[in-house]
């Protein structure tokens, strides 16, 4: 295939959200003095967390919560793991973590170096992500990665997210680039590679954390950003 318009993902494909989000977690607990109001144990806090936001995202993704209620019921379950009950604190951790955590620069290793190599072949560079539009945009600013990329599709302006093939379609509407020259590269089996594969287009699954494929076939899988230069 001759491709010319690829499509990242942000969030766990280039932007490393887990430890920026463990630093974010940092902060907030100092902030708000989590401590003193019974989350004893910080590493337990951060573990629970992500635990509930990998299950709240694989909910939205699929349309059965909003991003509202993705947004603060993933703190209010982490507490009610310390036996917290309170909204208000939840609704507080959350505007917190929300505004630190696009000031967060950790990359996956060689991102800068692979989106310049890209872009100085002639390729065309673009986001779909289903991350909240205003928060996407402050990542990609502190992190010195907006200057690679021509479109910003996220899921709020699109009106859809991954892996509904809608949002796919929006983008090739958005880029004006054909699906034969598209390809997705993202990390998420469901909402990159499966809603790829939906929507016709060709994929590469980036195996950071080399999960198992449970029976989905993308186009390509690397397991290092390096690993793009024999593929493109």
């Amino acid at each position: 295939m001759n491709y010319r318009h690829l499509f990242f993902d942000l969030d766990h494909t280039l932007w490393d959200f887990d430890k920026n989000a463990m630093e974010t977690l940092a902060d907030v607990y100092q902030s708000l003095q989590l401590k003193d109001k019974g989350v004893s144990d910080f590493d337990l806090f951060c573990r629970q967390y992500l635990h509930h936001n990998a299950i709240l995202w694989d909910r939205y993704h699929h349309g059965f919560i909003s991003s509202e209620d993705l947004k603060w019921k993933r703190m209010w379950r982490t507490l009610l793991d310390f036996k917290i009950g309170s909204e208000e604190l939840a609704k507080a951790m959350s505007h917190e973590f929300l505004e630190r955590l696009p000031t967060k620069q950790n990359l996956f290793p060689y991102t800068h170096e692979i989106l310049k190599h890209l872009k100085e072949k002639g390729y065309v560079l673009h986001l779909i992500t289903n991350g909240f539009e205003k928060t996407q945009w402050r990542k990609l600013t502190n992190s010195n990665l907006g200057q690679y990329f021509e479109e910003v599709i996220t899921s709020e302006a699109s009106n859809s997210v991954k892996p509904n093939k809608e949002i796919f379609e929006y983008a090739l509407k958005v880029t004006g680039a054909q699906l034969k020259e598209s390809i997705m590269l993202g990390d998420n089996l469901d909402a990159d590679i499966k809603g790829a594969i939906n929507a016709g287009m060709d994929c590469v699954f980036v195996n950071h954390l080399k999960v198992e494929l449970n029976g989905i076939q993308p186009t390509h899988i690397i397991y290092h950003l390096k690993e793009l230069e024999a593929i493109l």
